[in-house]
């Protein structure tokens, strides 16, 4: 996952200095990079992903805004400096970087990390289980899920489709760059903009695909409803920082932070009709394995209009605080990338262990929280440690 520093998400570039220090898009992607970590902490506890006898409804509500916005977010603060890194470094120079921060960690990730997570799900299911049989079986016969290093993976695609892009031409988003510039002062275009083309790409793929289908190759893994989606918040976010990063969307000065609120409440209604349709669909027909064509396009727009005014109401919070002093973000931000790529089995373990403890669900999940938190930031500041890791991570 790329990011601005050595984090989750921007490993991109060695952009320009005022780029580089933006605090506002730091901390947000090391906010969301927690936000992943609760993600997984609360999941066994939930409906959908119900493997605890304990569950609490309100990590359901969490779950369901999680899944809405935030992998959307990542691409979108991965993008905004891909163009900037093109732009200052060497063809080669920036293809080896890409490759060594992320198709390296994706590689050793899936041979070793997830497998590690993964088992801990089969002993609950099969106490004998060995882990190298079991290894040999996921990377042999299958499934291979990658978990959530898939962002990776299509992260590094994405980065090598907009290194082609950009050898055909450096102002190919420019269209995008003005937006974000007319955006300035009126966040509202934006919003509007990403709204539109994200409902033209998803809402289409979600009716044909349905919520639940993913394209799967061994470790390469996406949802199939989301394969557009997702590029199309990268090169939004590589329009927006293009050029003129200060003076558009997101300048420090501009209307988004002041206008934070106001995306706040368009969230809120938008996620309220997405539970509206929940219970439609629960309630009034029947919980079916397939759903009608207008569920689905209607969970879609709603899908969108939440996803966009989320990420434009955070994005507006850490703007507005852009130039405070030093917070416990900005402690973990240098170990966040690393934090994300070694959660997943911290979590699934903390997690099988508290598995027959007689405990609330919202104990366990803290629990699990803040043990993810913990052993994921002393692990990766211990492997960026290692000499020449800190270059990957």
């Amino acid at each position: 996952m790329t990011t601005i520093s050595q984090s989750v998400v921007s490993e991109n570039i060695e952009a320009a200095p005022s780029i580089a220090r933006n605090a506002a898009v730091d901390r947000a992607r090391t906010f969301l990079m927690l936000v992943v970590l609760l993600h997984h902490a609360i999941i066994p506890y939930t409906y959908f992903g119900h493997t605890d006898p304990e569950g609490w409804i309100g990590f359901d509500m969490m779950v369901l805004a999680n899944d809405s916005f935030f992998m959307a977010m990542f691409f979108f603060l991965s993008g905004l400096f891909v163009w900037p890194s093109l732009a200052h470094k060497k063809p080669g120079v920036f293809l080896c970087d890409r490759l060594l921060r992320l198709g390296l960690p994706f590689a050793i990730a899936t041979l070793t990390i997830i497998p590690l997570a993964y088992y801990a799900i089969e002993l609950r299911q099969s106490p004998n289980t060995n882990l190298a049989v079991f290894w040999w079986k996921m990377v042999t016969v299958g499934p291979w899920p990658s978990g959530p290093v898939w962002f990776v993976w299509v992260l590094l695609a994405l980065d090598l489709t907009a290194f082609l892009f950009y050898r055909f031409t450096p102002l190919l988003l420019d269209p995008i760059n003005r937006i974000s510039l007319s955006s300035h002062s009126r966040p509202a275009i934006f919003f509007l903009f990403l709204l539109l083309a994200t409902a033209l790409l998803y809402v289409p793929a979600r009716v044909y695909f349905g919520a639940g289908r993913w394209f799967e190759f061994g470790p390469f893994s996406l949802q199939a409803s989301r394969v557009l989606l997702y590029p199309t918040y990268f090169f939004v976010g590589a329009g927006v920082g293009m050029a003129n990063f200060d003076r558009g969307l997101l300048g420090t000065d501009g209307h988004l932070a002041k206008s934070r609120w106001h995306w706040v409440v368009v969230a809120l209604l938008s996620y309220c009709l997405l539970w509206m349709l929940i219970y439609v669909k629960r309630e009034m027909l029947g919980n079916p394995v397939w759903l009608p064509n207008w569920y689905e396009a209607s969970y879609g727009l709603f899908f969108v209009a939440f996803s966009a005014a989320t990420m434009l109401a955070i994005l507006g919070y850490f703007l507005r605080f852009n130039r405070s002093g030093f917070t416990l973000l900005d402690t973990i931000r240098t170990d966040g990338y690393g934090m994300f790529l070694v959660h997943y089995p911290i979590a699934l373990w903390i997690q099988y262990w508290l598995y027959d403890f007689d405990a609330p669900a919202f104990t366990k999940a803290l629990i699990t929280f803040v043990l993810t938190v913990l052993f994921s930031w002393g692990a990766a500041a211990a492997l960026r440690a290692i000499p020449g890791a800190a270059r990957v991570l």
